[in-house]
């Protein structure tokens, strides 16, 4: 991993507001379906009592955005790794939450190196949907996340319009697919197409694809007749809250 000073400090860490909500996190698997076996497990943010995303997500200002932002990546590796989770962890930011790369992961570096995380087992996800102003600086944003050494993905691929501009400046370690284009994929020839087309340029780019929102065994079979062997949705396993899913709960059918 490259040198980074993790005592240096900035004003916009030194200067924010402290959170005045608490929230936590429900861990969902993303399963390797050829190999059977968990890939990585998906944090995604709950209310403090397991509350849905929705009453934490609403909090959130252009006040707070950098300290949620912030609080997220550190919660997540702390409770992955009281959790002993041996898998990729998979962690949602937000890019407009972020100014200096190279500055703003001091903070999640220093969490890893604290809970003893690997950082070459963390994922940052990009919501491909999220309103970025300006698409060369998202894919610095991740490009320099890359270099440190994490893996990188955009989230929900096929549900904006910038996913396509994204991968010719910069290609992601993986991308996510919409959960519209699998829902009922194996009832729709459009929907395979589409997916086809998005697994054969990814394997140009050598970038991997995941399926997410997966809820039956049919779209499960059709995604891997496609070429698809990373999954994630409840027919594999529902998120739990603040709990690993183990494997012995997963659903390896396909």
């Amino acid at each position: 991993m490259p040198s980074i000073d993790l005592r240096a400090g900035c004003s916009l860490c030194r200067d924010a507001d402290p959170l005045h909500f608490d929230f936590s996190y429900a861990f969902q698997p993303i399963v390797d379906v050829h190999a059977q076996k968990v890939f990585a497990h998906d944090a995604l943010v709950r209310g403090p009592a397991g509350e849905p995303a929705s009453s934490v997500l609403s909090r959130i200002t252009a006040e707070n955005r950098y300290s949620f932002d912030q609080a997220c990546r550190e919660k997540a590796i702390r409770i992955a790794a009281s959790l002993d989770l041996r898998s990729h962890l998979s962690i949602n930011f937000l890019p407009n939450a972020i100014y200096r790369p190279e500055v703003c992961i001091r903070s999640t570096l220093q969490a890893a190196d604290q809970h003893r995380f690997p950082v070459e087992r963390i994922i940052f996800e990009t919501v491909e949907g999220e309103r970025v102003s300006d698409g060369k600086w998202l894919a610095e944003i991740l490009s320099e996340y890359k270099r440190i050494g994490f893996k990188t993905a955009i989230d929900d691929f096929g549900a904006g319009f910038a996913g396509l501009n994204l991968l010719a400046d910069f290609q992601p370690d993986m991308v996510k697919l919409d959960m519209a284009l699998i829902r009922d994929i194996d009832r729709s020839p459009s929907r395979r197409a589409i997916v086809a087309g998005v697994v054969s340029m990814c394997e140009q780019l050598s970038v991997d694809v995941i399926a997410e929102g997966i809820e039956t065994d049919d779209e499960a079979h059709c995604l891997s007749d496609l070429g698809i062997r990373l999954m994630q949705g409840y027919w594999f396993g529902r998120p739990r809250f603040e709990c690993g899913t183990l494997e012995a709960d997963i659903q390896w059918t396909v």
